[in-house]
């Protein structure tokens, strides 16, 4: 556990997750009395928690994404079409 000046620090090192190589967290003041144990123990677990998003939410995501990118090309396309017809 680290202490800074304003602010205690415990520092997951190794979480069990595949996707980080560490994890900082940050005590809240009215818990730095807590022993350290108790709170490197309640950090690991929660580092432990975290993971990968699902792949529906991946997949969602990504369709979003494309959607987006047809919706913007078509909105540039009409815009130029507008511009191209008032012009000549």
């Amino acid at each position: 556990m680290i202490k800074g000046v304003n602010h205690q620090v415990v520092e997951v090192t190794k979480p069990t997750c595949e996707y980080f190589e560490r994890v900082i967290f940050f005590v809240k003041p009215e818990f730095s009395q807590v022993s350290e144990g108790t709170l490197r123990e309640r950090a690991g677990k929660i580092a432990g928690e975290t993971g990968a998003p699902p792949p529906t939410k991946l997949r969602k995501n990504r369709l979003i994404f494309a959607l987006k990118l047809v919706g913007a090309a078509l909105c540039g396309a009409a815009a130029a079409l507008l511009v191209s017809r008032f012009l000549m």
